[in-house]
């Protein structure tokens, strides 16, 4: 046989593999856009939602700041602003059905609060009609609660303010750790109290996720999806990140793309988003306003979450680079 003859059948034989191969790639690379795309949806819509937890529509119940992350949320104004964003990005705005669709492969969305979290995920009702239908509701706030073997109860928050029931005594007391004066042992070891604190609320959300997600998957069988929704696994730096500051945790598991399919979660902090501090101190007799970013020595007498609030106040605006 011809040389020509061996190199037609060589072509014979490659070319099926060939073509299968650029077609599996151009597949894996759609896959990959694609995957992407929803990244940046998921992505976007939680750290919006972040930015909307700090919305307040009434002025007077602005954010408060004896501690530094002790702010007000604005769960409702989250959640919408979170279903908006995601809508927008995955293309289904103006589709309540295919709006529907997706929301069966969001098992759970959090609201991380200063002294506690909620939980926004789909429950059955009995209608008026006698008919069950689901739909997503808030769960009860859930605390940051310790208990030790002693009968003592300690209330964490997203820092060291706590709220102590000291078994013995029988008595209450709220403030910072340091401040509280206790026969807790927990609260005057100031390394281990931080260590039990940051494993207990990690753990409270971790508990609260699984018991969700069991029953999504529940609620996802009847309704014809035979995917397993499960807990993701996070790295102890993503969570270390839930427990610094109030933020939303969202998760995307099981959309079909291709011949995977999607699964992710996202969560949005609003430790950058928040406003600056606002504080308010007498400089040479005269009431001033600065940001808490400012290293002036005055003793503080007011803090403000808006400059406008501070200036009602009969403050004046101190620029930082007016330090003496």
């Amino acid at each position: 046989m011809k040389i020509i003859n061996w190199a037609i059948v060589g072509v014979l034989i490659l070319l099926p593999f060939y073509v299968i191969n650029r077609a599996d790639t151009a597949t894996q690379r759609r896959m990959m856009i694609t995957e992407l795309r929803y990244d940046a949806a998921l992505d976007t819509a939680v750290d919006d939602a972040a930015r909307a937890l700090l919305i307040n529509v009434n002025e007077q119940q602005e954010a408060r700041y004896e501690s530094a992350k002790r702010v007000r949320v604005n769960k409702e104004e989250a959640i919408d602003t979170f279903y908006r964003t995601l809508y927008m990005n995955f293309g289904v705005a103006e589709d309540p059905i295919a709006q529907g669709v997706l929301n069966r492969y969001i098992p759970a969305v959090i609201v991380i609060g200063y002294d506690g979290f909620w939980v926004y995920a789909e429950e059955e009702f009995t209608n008026a009609a006698g008919e069950t239908e689901m739909r997503p509701v808030w769960g009860p706030k859930k605390p940051y609660a310790y208990a030790d073997a002693q009968g003592n109860s300690l209330s964490f928050t997203l820092d060291d303010y706590v709220i102590a029931y000291e078994a013995g005594s029988r008595t209450w007391q709220e403030g910072f750790r340091s401040e509280i004066q206790s026969s807790i042992p927990l609260l005057h070891n100031a390394e281990l109290f931080e260590q039990v604190r940051r494993s207990r609320i990690v753990n409270a959300i971790q508990n609260e996720l699984a018991y969700r997600i069991n029953r999504h998957n529940q609620y996802a069988s009847r309704n014809g999806i035979s995917y397993t929704f499960t807990l993701p696994t996070i790295s102890e730096e993503e969570w270390n990140n839930t427990v610094n500051d109030i933020g939303v945790m969202a998760f995307v598991q099981g959309i079909p793309m291709g011949r995977k399919t999607y699964n992710n979660y996202a969560l949005g902090g609003s430790r950058v988003l928040k406003k600056p501090i606002i504080l308010g101190a007498v400089k040479d007799g005269r009431k001033v306003y600065y940001r808490n970013t400012c290293a002036f020595p005055y003793l503080v007498e007011e803090t403000f979450a808006s400059e406008k609030a501070a200036a009602q106040k009969g403050y004046m605006p101190l620029s930082c680079s007016n330090h003496p």
